[in-house]
């Protein structure tokens, strides 16, 4: 993340705001493969297991980094991307594998390590990426194609199957699609009503994946070991969050009510975020940014409790293509707005329009679950 806005810039010869909307489109095809893959590849995990499943994406993203490394020209930027969101959708496996494992009021907390292995990535992650952009803007690349294929090769030695025989279901190629599967869990416990606050909510938070780095160079001036720094910051908050925070949350508020605190901080720290101008105190509110990381654990436990254990692995996968349709939205609005309000073309200059807009998909988010009838919900 820290060194793609030079390498497009490299391969393109072109400005930061050109280079910030082509980056919008990149991540666009990653989400529209993850969208149209990612029931598919849930489905299969209900039927074959999540450890092929699990291999076969760390392949794919494997894949991905090595082909970004090599690439010439922008086109293969492209494809190594839309290669990671086809058959790269890790989260869902692994939320699905933490539902096999896990009773119903453990759920959230189980969840909630996913996403703090997520956070230690992004600790560990961006810093190396960062400091190795001084060797080159291929280096971080071809370092996390390795990785990936490395951990593949860890998989395939040591990470058991964690679905039951009893458990796994047939597999039907028409019904693994997101259409299909959306009619299919809505006729479950009203998933559907969480599932849109969820979606809306990965909406708002995308803007982090979707824009920071470029929002970071254009606003602050950063390089990329400074962008790499920020996000280091970022992941040691949500680290924290998840690993210390999240579990007593849950305990104390129940689900429902720690949602909607995570959302008032993201709220917040949204609209700090679009009005800053001072990198240091961007770094500042960048420490307290972990609270927004117990939203989605909470929000995926209560769809998942609401699940029966047969369909865990395709409710994962329909989560999979929410994401991914949230961040198609993501790349597409957030990169055009920083695009266009750091252009010459623009009425005045504002970096910070990305996050105006996502506090206002925050607030739907956080309307919708106060609507929520609390029997929705595990807790009140």
């Amino acid at each position: 993340m820290p060194v793609l806005p030079d390498l497009i810039i490299e391969l393109e010869n072109i400005t930061l705001d050109e280079a910030t909307y082509l980056a919008g489109l990149m991540g666009a095809s990653y989400a529209i493969f993850q969208f149209l893959m990612g029931p598919l590849m849930g489905s299969l995990g209900d039927k074959y297991g999540r450890r092929p499943v699990f291999l076969i994406s760390l392949c794919a993203f494997g894949v991905d980094f090595l082909l970004m490394g090599l690439a010439p020209s922008i086109i293969w930027l492209f494809i190594g991307r839309s290669i990671a969101g086809g058959l790269g959708a890790i989260f869902g496996p692994a939320n699905a594998a933490m539902a096999d494992l896990s009773n119903d009021d453990e759920r959230a907390a189980s969840f909630g390590l996913v996403g703090a292995a997520f956070g230690v990535g992004f600790i560990i992650g961006p810093a190396i990426g960062g400091f190795l952009g001084d060797l080159g803007t291929r280096v971080p690349f071809f370092i996390a194609g390795f990785l990936a294929l490395s951990v593949a090769l860890y998989g395939y030695f040591f990470f058991p199957e964690t679905i039951s025989n009893e458990d796994r279901r047939d597999f039907v190629w028409k019904k693994a699609n997101p259409l299909s599967t959306f009619l299919k869990l809505s006729k479950e416990n009203q998933i559907i009503p969480v599932a849109i606050i969820y979606f809306i909510w990965i909406c708002a938070t995308n803007v982090y994946p979707a824009s920071w780095t470029f929002y970071a160079k254009a606003q602050f001036g950063w390089d990329s070991k400074m962008i790499g720094i920020s996000l280091t910051i970022v992941g040691i908050s949500m680290v924290i969050t998840q690993m210390f925070v999240l579990g007593n949350m849950v305990k104390r508020f129940g689900e429902r009510k720690t949602a909607l605190i995570g959302l008032v901080g993201a709220i917040i720290g949204f609209c700090i975020m679009s009005q800053i101008t001072n990198g240091i105190f961007a770094l500042l509110i960048s420490t307290i940014m972990g609270i927004q990381g117990v939203i989605m654990p909470s929000l995926n436990a209560i769809m998942s409790r609401r699940t029966s254990a047969r369909n865990q692995g395709e409710l994962q996968g329909f989560n999979g293509s929410m994401a991914a349709l949230a961040l198609l939205i993501a790349n597409l609005s957030y990169n055009s707005l920083l695009s266009y309000y750091t252009s010459s073309d623009a009425p005045f200059r504002f970096a910070g329009a990305p996050f105006v807009l996502a506090a206002f998909f925050a607030i739907i988010s956080i309307l919708l679950l106060l609507k929520l009838p609390k029997e929705n919900s595990t807790s009140s």
